[in-house]
């Protein structure tokens, strides 16, 4: 699979009759943005939007997903199959990105678990997303429908919406272009001999509602661990679906954007043979866990794989899968290296993960999500500040009479992203 990533540099986003991108401005024609939103949905009662750009004294809260837009210019398939276009296996060919901006969604939340965009202030300083400049489209659903719906309605309307603004990107010349290239197994092994083989096991939330990651339409729930191409995940086959504690999700921008995936890419064929990625979930049951961590073992030991990197999506139950397919892997001869946030306590104090092995002895952590934090007062607030009490990381009086926040650093998407995917970084003492 070769696919060539054509970046389009989107440096502001503007309201106008046609949308369409000019010197770097992303024009948007509002009334069909919310038309595409929308999409002739019942379940949604009412979309508004709004841009929001960097240093704007502006909240967005709660979030439920942050996507990229993106389309396909050329190869099988396009943008987020089994969504916005068929089941064909994406990957290959070309694809255009409108880098720099990005789709937020906010309204009424299924759930309790969503979290914070700051675009100025101290908190903007621990989320990526207050370095784009986004689409915010604020979603009512219809009333009486129930989770699942309300869920899966708010996930299709960004999806939408993000494959709606990618067209504009179509017949424009991209400002960098990149080619990335995954061969099949047994050719892929063979290009660089002399290096080791290394895999990249992906966990993928998927828990229940609130907790879904979704893989070509499908909740990954619901099928064993399985290999991946790389390039897929760029097209937008992995979905997120989940609402679990903000720090640490993995919104659908982060999957088309995989640190782990580009930097493996970056030392292909330099320091070591990159094979692919095996997808695997995290099970609630310890028999579902068991299942698929033997699989996941399985998986790796057969592509012949010297080594791995295996990253988590949340904490709490999935540490367990994190510490199976460690230890499986491990006593296959098989060097692991994992990626994982830690939930500390406030002090730092407390034991990091609900799990451990001695055998997890190579161990990146993206940050202690339990750190307080205090965000201030800012001008306009898109969305529900009231949340700040309910949220993760939030508590009964987060939210003060003058509208500043005090809570946990979970609360703010994407501030301990277990991709690495965020901008906390390490010192030595």
């Amino acid at each position: 699979m070769k696919l060539q990533i054509g970046n389009i540099e989107i440096r502001d986003i503007r309201f106008a009759p046609l949308t369409e991108i000019r010197d770097g401005v992303l024009y948007i024609n509002e009334r069909e943005l919310l038309e595409k939103t929308a999409g002739g949905d019942q379940r949604i009662a009412s979309v508004e939007a709004f841009i929001a750009h960097p240093g704007d004294s502006l909240r967005i809260m709660p979030v439920k997903d942050v996507i990229e837009p993106r389309v396909k210019v050329s190869g099988a398939g396009g943008v987020f199959p089994g969504y916005c276009s068929g089941v064909e296996q994406v990957g290959d060919g070309v694809t255009h990105v409108l880098h720099g901006a990005a789709v937020v969604t906010t309204g009424r939340i299924v759930g309790f678990q969503e979290g914070i965009i700051d675009m100025s202030g101290p908190g903007a300083e621990y989320t990526p997303f207050s370095r784009t400049h986004n689409v915010v489209l604020k979603i009512e659903p219809a009333e009486q429908i129930d989770q699942h719906e309300h869920e899966l309605t708010l996930r299709l309307a960004g999806l939408r919406a993000a494959a709606y603004l990618g067209e504009a990107g179509r017949a424009v010349a991209p400002d960098a272009r990149r080619d990335y290239q995954t061969l099949p197994l047994l050719r892929q092994a063979a290009q660089f001999p002399e290096l080791p083989k290394v895999v990249y096991v992906y966990m993928l939330q998927t828990q229940g509602l609130l907790h879904n990651t979704f893989y070509y339409g499908t909740d990954v729930g619901r099928i064993v661990p399985t290999f991946v191409y790389p390039t897929e995940v760029m097209d937008g086959a992995i979905v997120s679906g989940n609402c679990v504690s903000a720090c640490d999700k993995n919104p659908t921008y982060v999957h088309q954007n995989s640190p782990v995936i580009h930097d493996l890419y970056d030392e292909h064929g330099k320091t070591i043979n990159f094979l692919g990625c095996v997808i695997t979930n995290e099970n609630v049951t310890l028999m579902d866990k068991e299942r698929s961590s033997n699989i996941t073992a399985k998986l790796v030991e057969h592509l012949g794989a010297d080594a791995v990197i295996i990253s988590e999506e949340g904490f709490g139950n999935p540490d367990a899968d994190l510490v199976m397919n460690c230890n499986k892997l491990e006593r296959l001869g098989v060097k692991t290296v994992l990626i994982t946030d830690e939930y500390a306590g406030r002090d730092g104090g407390s034991q990091s993960l609900a799990d451990s092995t001695p055998l997890g002895d190579a161990c990146v952590s993206a940050g202690n999500a339990n750190q307080l934090i205090h965000l201030p007062k800012l001008d306009t607030v898109i969305g529900y500040p009231e949340v700040a009490d309910v949220i993760a990381g939030g508590f009964d009086g987060s939210l003060h009479e003058d509208g500043s926040i005090s809570a946990e650093l979970q609360v703010i998407t994407g501030a301990t992203n277990e991709l690495g995917f965020h901008y906390l970084s390490a010192k030595s003492l």
